[in-house]
Protein backbone atom coordinates (compact mmCIF):
# COMPACT_ATOMS: atom_id res chain seq x y z
CA UNK A 1 0.00 0.00 0.00
CA UNK A 2 1.36 3.20 -1.01
CA UNK A 3 0.29 6.37 0.60
CA UNK A 4 0.44 9.49 -1.37
CA UNK A 5 1.24 12.46 0.71
CA UNK A 6 -0.27 15.71 -0.45
CA UNK A 7 1.33 18.94 0.50
CA UNK A 8 -0.79 22.05 0.73
CA UNK A 9 1.00 25.34 0.49
CA UNK A 10 -0.81 28.37 1.89
CA UNK A 11 0.56 31.80 1.40
CA UNK A 12 0.23 34.07 4.38
CA UNK A 13 -1.06 36.86 2.12
CA UNK A 14 -4.06 34.74 1.04
CA UNK A 15 -4.91 33.81 4.63
CA UNK A 16 -4.84 37.44 5.73
CA UNK A 17 -7.08 38.53 2.82
CA UNK A 18 -9.55 35.75 3.60
CA UNK A 19 -9.73 36.69 7.28
CA UNK A 20 -10.13 40.41 6.49
CA UNK A 21 -12.97 39.77 4.02
CA UNK A 22 -14.70 37.39 6.42
CA UNK A 23 -14.57 40.00 9.21
CA UNK A 24 -15.87 42.71 6.85
CA UNK A 25 -18.71 40.42 5.77
CA UNK A 26 -19.71 39.73 9.36
CA UNK A 27 -19.59 43.46 10.18
CA UNK A 28 -21.77 44.24 7.16
CA UNK A 29 -24.35 41.64 8.19
CA UNK A 30 -24.40 42.99 11.77
CA UNK A 31 -24.75 46.56 10.51
CA UNK A 32 -27.68 45.65 8.26
CA UNK A 33 -29.33 43.73 11.09
CA UNK A 34 -29.10 46.65 13.52
CA UNK A 35 -30.20 49.21 10.92
CA UNK A 36 -33.36 47.38 9.97
CA UNK A 37 -34.26 46.01 13.39
CA UNK A 38 -34.13 49.41 15.11
CA UNK A 39 -36.40 50.99 12.47
CA UNK A 40 -39.20 48.50 13.13
CA UNK A 41 -40.06 49.86 16.56
CA UNK A 42 -43.69 50.86 16.67
CA UNK A 43 -45.04 54.07 18.11
CA UNK A 44 -45.89 53.50 21.75
CA UNK A 45 -48.35 56.37 22.01
CA UNK A 46 -47.11 57.47 25.42
CA UNK A 47 -46.22 61.04 24.50
CA UNK A 48 -48.75 63.69 23.60
CA UNK A 49 -48.04 65.04 20.14
CA UNK A 50 -51.40 66.48 19.05
CA UNK A 51 -54.48 68.15 20.43
CA UNK A 52 -57.31 65.73 19.52
CA UNK A 53 -59.70 66.89 16.84
CA UNK A 54 -60.20 67.45 13.14
CA UNK A 55 -58.03 70.11 11.56
CA UNK A 56 -58.40 71.55 8.07
CA UNK A 57 -56.18 73.32 5.64
CA UNK A 58 -57.17 74.72 2.27
CA UNK A 59 -55.60 74.17 -1.13
CA UNK A 60 -56.84 76.17 -4.13
CA UNK A 61 -56.98 74.55 -7.56
CA UNK A 62 -58.20 76.76 -10.41
CA UNK A 63 -60.38 78.99 -8.19
CA UNK A 64 -61.77 75.94 -6.37
CA UNK A 65 -60.94 75.70 -2.68
CA UNK A 66 -60.49 72.15 -1.42
CA UNK A 67 -60.24 71.42 2.28
CA UNK A 68 -57.93 68.71 3.52
CA UNK A 69 -59.19 67.28 6.83
CA UNK A 70 -56.72 65.65 9.17
CA UNK A 71 -58.19 63.76 12.11
CA UNK A 72 -55.84 63.20 15.07
CA UNK A 73 -55.99 61.92 18.62
CA UNK A 74 -53.42 62.69 21.33
CA UNK A 75 -50.64 60.57 19.88
CA UNK A 76 -51.46 59.61 16.30
CA UNK A 77 -52.86 60.64 12.96
CA UNK A 78 -56.17 58.83 12.44
CA UNK A 79 -57.24 59.83 8.92
CA UNK A 80 -56.68 62.27 6.09
CA UNK A 81 -59.27 63.13 3.46
CA UNK A 82 -60.57 65.84 1.17
CA UNK A 83 -63.78 67.16 2.71
CA UNK A 84 -65.46 69.07 -0.11
CA UNK A 85 -64.43 67.05 -3.15
CA UNK A 86 -67.23 67.07 -5.70
CA UNK A 87 -67.71 65.50 -9.13
CA UNK A 88 -66.56 68.53 -11.11
CA UNK A 89 -63.25 68.69 -9.27
CA UNK A 90 -62.61 64.96 -9.72
CA UNK A 91 -63.40 65.35 -13.42
CA UNK A 92 -61.00 68.27 -13.83
CA UNK A 93 -58.31 66.74 -11.59
CA UNK A 94 -58.61 62.95 -11.88
CA UNK A 95 -55.36 62.32 -9.98
CA UNK A 96 -56.35 64.22 -6.85
CA UNK A 97 -58.36 61.43 -5.18
CA UNK A 98 -55.83 58.59 -5.72
CA UNK A 99 -53.01 60.89 -4.65
CA UNK A 100 -54.65 61.89 -1.35
CA UNK A 101 -55.49 58.24 -0.64
CA UNK A 102 -51.89 57.18 -1.29
CA UNK A 103 -50.48 59.94 0.93
CA UNK A 104 -53.03 59.26 3.68
CA UNK A 105 -52.15 55.57 3.72
CA UNK A 106 -48.41 56.25 3.99
CA UNK A 107 -48.75 58.98 6.62
CA UNK A 108 -51.19 57.03 8.82
CA UNK A 109 -48.97 53.94 8.62
CA UNK A 110 -45.72 55.78 9.42
CA UNK A 111 -47.31 58.44 11.67
CA UNK A 112 -44.92 60.93 10.10
CA UNK A 113 -44.49 63.10 7.03
CA UNK A 114 -40.87 61.93 6.77
CA UNK A 115 -39.99 59.41 4.07
CA UNK A 116 -43.28 59.77 2.22
CA UNK A 117 -42.82 58.52 -1.32
CA UNK A 118 -44.31 60.88 -3.85
CA UNK A 119 -45.89 59.29 -6.89
CA UNK A 120 -43.77 59.42 -10.03
CA UNK A 121 -46.90 60.01 -12.12
CA UNK A 122 -47.96 63.15 -10.27
CA UNK A 123 -45.18 64.53 -8.05
CA UNK A 124 -46.47 68.11 -8.12
CA UNK A 125 -49.96 67.17 -7.00
CA UNK A 126 -48.45 65.01 -4.26
CA UNK A 127 -46.19 67.82 -3.06
CA UNK A 128 -49.05 70.35 -2.98
CA UNK A 129 -51.23 67.98 -0.96
CA UNK A 130 -48.32 67.05 1.34
CA UNK A 131 -47.72 70.75 2.10
CA UNK A 132 -51.42 71.19 2.86
CA UNK A 133 -51.40 68.17 5.19
CA UNK A 134 -48.33 69.60 6.92
CA UNK A 135 -50.17 72.90 7.52
CA UNK A 136 -53.09 71.06 9.10
CA UNK A 137 -50.76 69.03 11.32
CA UNK A 138 -49.05 72.24 12.48
CA UNK A 139 -52.47 73.43 13.67
CA UNK A 140 -52.96 70.12 15.49
CA UNK A 141 -49.57 70.12 17.23
CA UNK A 142 -49.76 70.08 21.03
CA UNK A 143 -48.56 73.26 22.64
Amino acid sequence: MSSKTKIVVLHMKEIIYTVVFAVLGILLICLLFFMFSSGSKKHTGSEKKYTPGIYTSTVTLNNTALEVEVSVDESSIQSIRLSNLDETVTTMYPLIQPTIENLAEQICENQSLDNVELSADNPYTSQILLNTIEEALKKAAAK
